[in-house]
């Protein structure tokens, strides 16, 4: 069997070569080996040019607090990306109808009338109600990978459990959710800031496929509503007793938002936390000694990891990127920002920023002062996010007490994505 440390999973970049790729910063023309470590990268970037401008004239900001601030303001920055979108996927594509409708990439009022729908799904009663279903789930999947003496982090584990749960609260079928993880890849990673023509073509095949699929089940879930404290799909049909309703359009587009949103982090929050804890051993002998204390005091072993969860979710964010449009001239970190300026917020780099964290690069988790970005901020910070913080507890903490001496058996595969930060497959055993 290969050695547990035989191959690095975060390979080390050297000074010389973090100052080449910040002096020549195009997120359209990213290396391998920033894919493989970005973090050198950011620092330098964070320390010498926090609000750098790149090739196209969009900036790309690294600074916490500057990144904090532009949340803040929603005034001056916008998320809706039509313009920049229009002209990267064309008019009429089924990618562009999506990404310009969903949740995310939206201004209120349509914001604020989605977002209190999918929370009015998501209370903590809901949440709550849906634990003993998720232990189930991943009690299930461990008993799968006990019996085969190993797996994958990523295929068989990771990424089974959001697509369940996001299943669950939009009411899919069982025999309906395989290609659902397939769907959400591609759609998310057309958000990459440069496309291949296959990626396009796959991200607008995905996308046709997901509304059209979705459409069936909108029509059946008319005709039989399920119960809407629960079913987000029929709070979002619904909608409010005395406020408009959603158009078809954004019906359809925000519930494809809603799998993808909880889908692609959660798998990486999973797959990171684990992988992590691999390059860690100091902190995976400390988390397994309160995994194991929880379980003889009978809580569970998940039931008090949230500042572990919370210090996986800043060291290695499931989304390192975000998007601002500046609506009128400003000013970021002294930098003068023309009318419709295009802004990156690297959320990455913000959570590894000294000037908020304590010792950012080294893994924490017994961090008490952890204000990450990982579910962003302000209006638009993540609404599932206590639901991911319990697939997270949940799916960790059961799988330490089960395999408390797993190990990699091979170099992870990452996803090769600047934007989303997550490994494809991950190869494990046991023992």
């Amino acid at each position: 069997m290969l050695d547990a440390y035989a191959f690095a999973i975060t390979p080390p970049v050297t000074p010389e070569r973090a100052a080449q790729i910040a002096t020549n910063f195009d997120l359209r023309a990213l290396p391998p080996d920033f894919y493989a470590n970005p973090y050198p990268v950011y620092a330098l970037l964070r320390e010498t040019e926090p609000v750098k401008r790149m090739p196209d004239g969009s900036y790309f900001l690294t600074r916490y607090a500057d990144i904090v601030a532009v949340y803040r303001d929603a005034q001056t920055f916008s998320s809706d990306k039509k313009v920049e979108f229009t002209p990267k996927y064309g008019a009429g594509a089924p990618l562009l109808a999506h990404h310009t409708t969903s949740l995310v990439f939206n201004d209120p009022p349509l914001h604020t009338r989605v977002r209190k729908l999918i929370m009015g799904a998501l209370t903590r009663r809901a949440i709550a109600d849906m634990e003993p279903g998720l232990i189930a789930l991943v009690d299930g999947l461990l008993d799968a990978i006990e019996a085969q003496g190993g797996g994958d982090l990523i295929e068989d584990f990771a990424s089974a459990i959001p697509v369940e749960i996001i299943g669950n609260l939009l009411g899919v079928p069982h025999a309906d959710r395989a290609p659902l993880r397939d769907w959400s890849l591609a759609i998310l990673g057309a958000l990459e800031p440069k496309l291949t023509p296959e990626q396009e073509a796959v991200g607008n095949r995905s996308a046709s496929e997901f509304t059209a699929y979705l459409k069936t089940l909108v029509a059946e879930r008319r005709q039989h509503p399920g119960d809407p404290e629960h079913d987000v799909l029929t709070r979002l049909i619904q909608g409010e007793d005395a406020g408009e309703r959603l158009s078809e359009a954004e019906l359809l587009q925000n519930c494809v938002f809603i799998l993808n949103a909880g889908h692609e982090t959660t798998t990486n929050l999973i797959g990171n936390a684990l992988v992590t804890l691999h390059e860690w051993p100091a902190a995976k002998a400390e988390l397994l000694l309160k995994v194991k204390r929880l379980t003889h005091d009978q809580k569970g072993p998940e039931a008090d990891l949230t500042l572990e969860i919370d210090e996986f979710l800043r060291f290695e964010s499931s989304n390192q990127l975000g998007n601002r449009r500046a609506l009128k001239a400003c000013s970021v970190g002294g930098v003068d920002l023309p009318e419709g300026a295009l802004l990156t917020l690297c959320v990455g780099a913000a959570n590894r920023d000294p000037a908020q964290f304590d010792h950012p690069e080294q893994l924490d988790l017994q961090r008490e002062v952890n204000r990450h970005l990982a579910f962003g901020f302000g209006i638009h910070q993540c609404a599932g996010l206590s639901l991911a913080r319990l697939e997270g507890r949940i799916a960790v903490g059961r799988f330490l007490q089960r395999f408390p001496g797993y190990r990699l058996t091979g170099a992870p595969l990452r996803g090769g994505r600047a934007r989303f930060r997550g490994f494809l497959k991950a190869p494990f055993s046991t023992a």
